[in-house]
């Protein structure tokens, strides 16, 4: 795979000034980057909002019925410490102290996914080479689903925009089920990480372990505690993965794959037009930035502009550095990407997906 090379020349010196404001607004405001109270707070609801559900399921006798509005709101509190939690502390963003972040940051485990998987394809791969094809895993959803002008055409991809949304829940089960395993052996064998390249034979453990306590937690306690047949055991199983899965599939869709996004690619050589902080202006879109209960619920990644150009700051910044943000980009003439409500980017998405799903010629 070809090196990316980003422009290294900013006539305009964007970055430079939006730091520089960001940082007198942390110095003046005396504030730290990381998480404070707010987010601590919503740490623990999130966590009550996925594992109280769960023990009130295997505790106390119900009908079935009730039983599967309980798994639907642990996948809602599933989605919410992925996205509130787990987000911030991989990107080191939650905690100033590390072992605070590698301890909320291990909450992924028991959202079935893997600390060094995630943090190599968001942090690395998602992160520098926003919405490039071939690199950014993020925009790869295999052949079913065409995210990008520049990915082959199927006639499939004309029903796209109707049956994508069904695709969508199933992000996290798949990697319950098989895309840890095939991204580890990927990711390893290619010998990318996040800082220090890790042991391979203690990440295989750690893979192989955390998944026999995952299945074990969440499938055969249940089937040891409940009076209930094997298959509707999976059949919540699976209800809890799909309701997380729809709504963290969603969240990402509506900040990159919309009309008002570009998905840029190198030349010959490996480079790009824009330098990585100007790319990020291009390939992200906020939606719904003055929703209290969207950037409450989605820890800030309604705002993905702001994350993008700043992962390790804390979400819980993201409103108060919009401002800022906004006008630097305003003023060096650089596009700000937002929609002002959640419906109308969820509509911009599924028009896009259409456009995307037109035979090329015709596109």
């Amino acid at each position: 795979m070809k090196a990316i090379n980003f422009s290294r020349v900013d006539k305009a010196k964007f970055f430079r000034t939006l730091n520089k404001r960001v940082n007198t607004y942390f110095k003046e405001n005396n504030i730290k980057r990381t998480g404070n109270w707010k987010l601590y707070t919503k740490a623990i609801l999130m966590f009550s909002l996925f594992l109280i559900p769960f023990i009130i399921v295997l505790t106390v006798t119900m009908p079935q019925w009730a039983m599967g509005l309980l798994t639907i709101l642990t996948g809602i509190g599933m989605a919410g410490v992925g996205m509130n939690v787990m987000h911030d502390a991989n990107h080191e963003s939650f905690s100033k102290r590390k072992w605070v972040n590698k301890l909320m940051g291990s909450s992924i485990y028991i959202l079935a996914g893997n600390v060094y998987n995630w943090k190599v394809q968001h942090n690395v791969l998602h992160h520098t080479f926003t919405n490039i094809k071939d690199h950014d895993e993020d925009i790869d959803a295999g052949r079913i689903i065409r995210f990008s002008l520049h990915s082959q055409w199927l006639k499939i991809h004309k029903l796209q925009k109707y049956y994508s949304v069904f695709l969508y829940g199933l992000l996290t089960i798949n990697w319950a089920i098989t895309t840890d395993v095939k991204q580890m052996h990927r990711y390893l064998k290619r010998k990318l990480s996040y800082g220090k390249f890790p042991n391979p034979a203690a990440e295989w453990t750690k893979l192989v372990i955390s998944k026999v306590i995952y299945y074990a937690f969440w499938i055969a306690l249940p089937l040891l505690v409940l009076d209930v047949a094997w298959w509707k055991i999976l059949i919540g199983f699976f209800v809890m993965h799909y309701t997380a899965g729809m709504i963290l599939s969603i969240v990402f869709q509506l900040a990159h794959i919309v009309p008002n996004t570009t998905m840029p690619l190198p030349d010959k050589e490996g480079n790009l037009e824009h330098t990585w902080a100007v790319h990020q202006l291009y390939t992200t879109s906020n939606f719904a930035p003055s929703n209290w209960l969207v950037n409450f619920y989605t820890g800030g990644l309604n705002h993905q502009v702001e994350h993008h150009i700043f992962p390790h700051i804390s979400h819980v910044h993201y409103s108060k550095l919009a401002k800022i943000v906004k006008e630097t980009a305003k003023e060096f003439n650089l596009p700000y990407n937002e929609y002002k409500t959640m419906s109308k980017a969820l509509v911009e998405h599924f028009r896009h997906l259409g456009v995307l799903g037109q035979k090329p010629e015709l596109a």
